[in-house]
């Protein structure tokens, strides 16, 4: 019988590499324009104030969520380690220990979540307009947090065993949701944030309920059985080796936005409403990011599990190649629409409207260097090399973005929006670069110990 992966191991890889990863962008594009309503419908029937409450919690949101967040991607690694092997025995224990893993630090997330979300807002210098509404939608948001991890628990499991229209099926279900959920919250309930929190949250259920219903019913090695739901010791301490990395890096991550944020907080609130906005565009462009990073990921894990270092380092160049070509297009339309995409968040606010332009102008156009540095990332974390990654992206993330907040943007002369955002791709050619090399020095070890296998046809 054919094997579900065999497309990761044989063939021609770019048109592979495509296939793979436009569910997975039309899946981010969609949970992007998903999110993006709950800043449209707030901004169009509350308030700007409103948009800049939802939008300023995600840095914070993110500390807390990446690190156990994390796990998930080891797990997603295990498993595409152990199909490429053709190790079935390994993916069905990676996939009963990743579930209640997900159950496990989802409780733990609610916890801290819940009662870190003030000391973190008030630390972050949140302007006190927005710190009671910015409270109120955090604290909902954690409150249904297991959903989520749940679903990107089960959504690594998938994309490893190759599929990737499920989660996008799934999410046009759970998204047409939250719109739903949003409009009648907010219009006849008479919600403002706390509306939009709690369809976010509903509509997080939904998916995570489809996602584990499909792997109930696969009949593959990565069915899940619930009644053999155990933690299972080798395949934790594994997702915790590659995964906790990943998760301290995008820690680490979070913390350099966190005290972006508190930079932007510093001029106000109307920049905090511009940036938002602006920040909630970027992100379609970081949906085609993630997507190159999640086939980075999975097409070198399982030829690394295949022992083919060569097609492993050919399916890294390829993305490269994809993310630089559409994330250098994409920014450069953005950048050319600005205004009127700001327009479509922002109604009440021209200036904040020219605010979200200054993001837009400087980060916008250099966003292929963060697709460049996601994509190498990926296929670290894909050989299993979760340790090297971690290590630069402290160095070059956070050693930099944290070094010119507390040095150059300190000078009189260069505190000033356009200098702060200046060190976004400073950072991302600075770790793209030392992720490259990590690459290459970690693969040539490979090809020195590995021995030609039938799969290598």
């Amino acid at each position: 019988m054919k094997r579900s992966n065999e497309f990761f191991l044989r063939g021609p890889l770019l048109p592979a590499i495509l296939r793979y990863t436009i569910p997975i962008i039309l899946t981010g594009a969609l949970q992007l324009f998903f999110n993006a309503a709950d800043l449209i419908i707030v901004g169009r029937y509350c308030s700007s104030d409103c948009v800049g409450a939802v939008g300023s919690t995600g840095a914070t949101t993110n500390l807390v969520v990446t690190l156990f967040m994390g796990l998930s991607i080891g797990g997603g690694v295990c498993v595409a380690h152990a199909l490429g092997a053709g190790d079935d025995n390994a993916a069905h224990r990676a996939v009963h220990t990743a579930l209640p893993t997900a159950l496990i630090c989802g409780g733990v997330v609610t916890v801290l979540g819940i009662f870190l979300t003030e000391p973190l807002l008030k630390l972050m210098g949140t302007p006190a307009e927005l710190l009671p509404l910015s409270k109120l939608y955090m604290q909902i948001y954690f409150g249904g947090i297991t959903f989520n991890m749940v679903y990107n628990y089960c959504g690594s499991i998938l994309r490893a065993a190759g599929d990737t229209r499920s989660p996008l099926i799934y999410l046009c279900f759970a998204g047409a949701a939250n719109v739903g959920l949003n409009y009648i919250f907010v219009t006849q309930f008479g919600m403002d944030v706390d509306g939009v929190a709690l369809a976010t949250t509903l509509s997080q259920g939904i998916s995570a309920v489809l996602c584990v219903r499909n792997l109930m019913r696969r009949t593959d090695a990565c069915r899940l059985e619930l009644k053999k739901l155990r933690i299972y010791k080798p395949e934790l301490l594994k997702m915790i080796r590659i995964g906790l990395p990943a998760g301290i890096q995008n820690g680490m991550f979070s913390i350099s936005n966190v005290i972006i944020q508190s930079s932007i907080n510093s001029f106000g609130p109307a920049f905090v409403n511009g940036n938002s906005a602006a920040a909630n565009i970027e992100g379609f462009m970081w949906v085609f990011s993630n997507a190159f990073q999640q086939a980075s990921l999975n097409f070198v894990g399982q030829n690394h599990g295949a022992n083919q270092p060569k097609r492993a380092a050919k399916a890294l160049g390829l993305c490269l190649a994809s993310a630089f070509t559409i994330c250098l297009s994409l920014g450069l339309l953005a950048s050319y629409f600005g205004e009127a995409l700001l327009g479509i968040y922002i109604t009440d606010s021209a200036e904040a409207i020219s605010y979200g332009l200054i993001r837009v102008a400087r980060v916008f156009p250099v966003y292929f260097l963060f697709g460049l540095m996601d994509s190498t990332t990926g296929a670290l974390r894909g050989r299993g090399a979760s340790l090297a990654p971690m290590l630069i992206s402290i160095i070059g993330i956070c050693g930099i973005r944290l070094g010119w907040i507390f040095t150059v943007f300190r000078i009189p002369a260069y505190h000033t929006p356009e200098s702060l955002y200046l060190s976004f791709p400073i950072s991302w050619a600075v770790t793209f670069c030392g992720l490259l090399i990590a690459f290459l020095v970690v693969n040539r070890r490979a090809k020195h110990r590995s021995q030609p296998t039938p799969a290598a046809a």
